[in-house]
């Protein structure tokens, strides 16, 4: 299957410009999180996070970011897309992307952000266990999914 849409790999000055997706996003789709939680992770985000993968996006005639992924080792770190862009195919060409040439096969979610949850599903990823905390030791249920 080939990718409809030219990945490419942001730049380390973009950063800024990809956090602000990362919160419309979340906004957008992560509903069971506080202000306080989003403005903590956003800064884990820009001050850590990007430093720790490899980041990949996909980007409008215009040259601005739609939607980006952090890939470390084989599994997908990271997946968001800009509100505005959502349902087309954008998540949809990065996460191929990770499967093709990085041969990505797990992922992390957020129980309770049922769409993301569910595109994965979608995408042929089943869920292998569940944390009651995720990584940061937040009360935020994770699945772990992989593909085979």
């Amino acid at each position: 299957m080939a990718v409809p849409y030219e990945i490419d790999v942001p730049k380390t000055s973009e950063f800024t410009e990809m956090a602000e997706l990362w919160e419309a996003s979340v906004r957008a789709t992560h509903h069971f999180l506080k202000e306080q939680d989003i403005q903590f992770f956003k800064s884990l985000l820009l001050n850590e996070y990007f430093k720790l993968v490899n980041l990949y996006c996909i980007r409008d005639e215009n040259g601005l970011i739609l939607g980006f992924m952090g890939i470390e080792g084989d599994k997908l770190e990271m997946l968001f897309v800009h509100p505005s862009a959502m349902g087309k195919g954008i998540g949809k060409g990065l996460l191929t992307h990770a499967l093709l040439t990085y041969k990505v096969n797990k992922v992390d979610v957020n129980e309770d952000n049922t769409q993301a949850a569910g595109f994965y599903e979608k995408m042929g990823f089943k869920t292998i266990s569940r944390s009651a905390l995720d990584g940061m030791g937040k009360p935020f249920p994770i699945l772990h999914m992989i593909i085979s």
